[in-house]
């Protein structure tokens, strides 16, 4: 059997739509095509969001298209001690610290600043500051909020000369090359918070190097998230896999489709009396 193995990572949030149905067709033949491994694991870290009935449907709509995955199915919500040891490792580095600012506090913060910050997933990148020993024990006494960050400047020190020569692999179509990693366009990222103990970005990190993932499948909206990821496998010492960065799908009018739009989620469309072959036609897959 082909050492290959690849995930399928859905947030149990809502509905599959037909982004995701793509995403997980893509995975789900690559893996197939060079008979490698092919996995399901469930992303449901954000415990207010996640639900198990929305869990079961993204069940019933994978196997509705056809795929099959190993079992058993990790899910990461059972997990979080695992997460704490790999932040653990962080803390005894020096590397990460507390930051008691509010989204507003930071955003008010970063208008004030002469220059505008670089853009990434989760809005402009921000680099913050370690408190006194004296005023974090003060706003830990108060039961003030918190978020874990890692501190780019201290990862870029505690690695040397290794963090500008850090690299991922990016296959396409047409090639495979190495590409230059650039974590700090996130500033000091957010990798856990104190009312939940892990990140998309540690939690993924972690799990994509205990399954034994070789090849990373998703949409280009995630591949400035590589960047970071390569950081944080040199930060606690993880094998990095190579990332593929699909195409995203979008309507009519150019726009990408939410679990909102009701009418691309692949249960409505199922329901209409479409068929998985249907769907991949749509998608232009064979």
């Amino acid at each position: 059997m082909s050492a290959f193995v690849t995930r399928f990572a859905p947030s149990p949030t809502g509905s599959l739509h037909l982004g995701h149905g793509f995403s997980a067709l893509v995975c789900f033949d690559a893996a197939r095509a060079t008979g490698g491994r092919f996995l399901l694991r469930i992303e449901d870290i954000d415990l207010v969001r996640c639900k198990p009935e929305y869990e079961a449907a993204i069940v019933e709509d994978l196997a509705w298209l056809g795929l099959k995955w190993e079992e058993p199915v990790r899910r990461q919500s059972e997990h979080f001690d695992d997460y704490e040891k790999a932040l653990e490792t962080l803390r005894a580095q020096h590397l990460v610290y507390r930051c008691f600012k509010t989204r507003r506090e930071i955003a008010d913060e970063i208008a004030r600043a002469p220059h505008e910050p670089p853009q990434v997933s989760e809005g402009p990148a921000y680099v913050g500051e370690m408190l006194s020993d004296m005023e974090e024990r003060t706003l830990l006494a108060e039961g003030a909020s918190f978020a874990w960050r890692l501190s780019m400047e201290r990862a870029r020190d505690y690695l040397g000369a290794k963090f500008d020569d850090l690299s991922f692999t990016e296959e396409t179509a047409d090639e495979t090359r190495a590409i230059k990693a650039t974590p700090e366009i996130f500033g000091d990222p957010v990798i856990a918070r104190k009312d939940n103990g892990t990140s998309y970005h540690l939690a993924s990190v972690y799990d994509d190097a205990l399954q034994g993932v070789t090849h990373v499948i998703r949409g280009e909206d995630l591949a400035p998230a590589a960047h970071l990821h390569r950081l944080l496998q040199a930060l606690l010492d993880l094998a990095a896999p190579i990332y593929r960065h699909h195409r995203l799908i979008t309507d009519e009018h150019g726009k990408r489709f939410a679990k909102r739009d009701k009418a691309a989620t692949l249960k409505t469309m199922r329901e209409a009396g479409a068929t998985p072959a249907d769907l991949r036609a749509r998608l232009g897959l064979p």
